[in-house]
C-alpha cells in the first residue's frame, strides 16, 4: 500500500524529529521515498496497459478495414 507507507513514513520523520531520533527520522524518510516510488511504478504500469489497449484497438480497427 503505498499511500499507507507514504503516510507511515511522514508520521516516522515527524516522530524522528520531536525526538531527536535521527534514525526514525531517516526510516520515514525511505518509506515515504519508497511509497511514491511504488506509486510512480503503479501509475506507469497502469498508462503502458492503457496504450497496449489502444494499440490493440488500432490493430482491430486496420484489420477490418478492407
Amino acid at each position: 500500500m503505498s499511500w499507507l507507507d507514504k503516510l507511515m513514513g511522514r508520521g516516522k520523520q515527524k516522530a524522528g524529529e520531536v525526538t531527536g531520533d535521527s534514525s526514525m527520522k531517516r526510516e520515514g524518510m525511505h518509506q515515504e521515498q519508497e511509497g511514491m516510488a511504488t506509486e510512480r511504478a503503479e501509475s506507469a504500469e497502469q498508462m503502458a496497459q492503457e496504450e497496449r489497449e489502444r494499440a490493440a484497438e488500432h490493430r482491430v480497427e486496420r484489420d477490418q478495414t478492407p
